[in-house]
């Protein structure tokens, strides 16, 4: 099975060598779990919401079998209005759900410096989503990662290694599970 996740510098492993990646991680420990997977690195540094939804057909000619929807970061760094991140997201997923592909929604959290009108207005995205199209939700992506300074590169926002062996080991319950479904059918 192929799994490509739609992401961002998390997911390329901005910063760090191939085998480090998250997509590399991934696989490795999918495979470990004795699933025949191919996760190949389509991260893309910088990406947005809008990007993602812009790159996604493209990300589709490879006919994954699961797709992680792991976006969001840079909206929230930037500063984007929540209603816009969210309609992509929308678009994303609904997209997804036409075309019969399976996917996983990696959440993401607002920096906290945006205050808690935006916060609030952004963090609630997801849960809503994933409910909305029925996607099996990992709320947070950078969960027990984000601020680590042990577990990030020096810029404090990518995680190095061993943040993204974290990063796996959380989400990887939900995508094992959504590859049994799969499976089964």
């Amino acid at each position: 099975m192929t799994i490509v996740t739609l992401g961002d510098s998390l997911s390329a492993g901005y910063g760090l060598p191939r085998e480090a990646a998250f997509t590399s991680q991934l696989e490795a420990a999918l495979k470990a779990k004795g699933y025949s997977v191919s996760v190949p690195n389509t991260g893309v540094s910088g990406e947005t919401t809008a990007g993602g939804l812009a790159r996604l057909n493209w990300v589709l000619g490879d006919k994954p079998d699961l797709v992680i929807v792991a976006l969001g970061s840079n909206d929230g760094l930037r500063g984007i209005d929540p209603a816009a991140t969210r309609a992509n997201l929308d678009r994303i997923l609904a997209t997804l759900k036409e075309k019969g592909v399976p996917a996983v929604l990696a959440g993401m959290l607002a920096p906290r410096n945006l205050g808690s009108e935006y916060g609030r207005a952004f963090d609630a995205i997801y849960p809503e989503l994933a409910e909305k199209h029925g996607v099996p939700l990992y709320p947070f992506f950078l969960e027990g990662v984000a601020l680590d300074p042990a577990l990030n590169l020096d810029d404090g926002m990518h995680p190095n290694a061993k943040g993204v062996a974290i990063m796996v080991e959380g989400i990887l319950p939900v995508v094992t599970s959504a590859l049994d479904r799969i499976a089964a059918g």
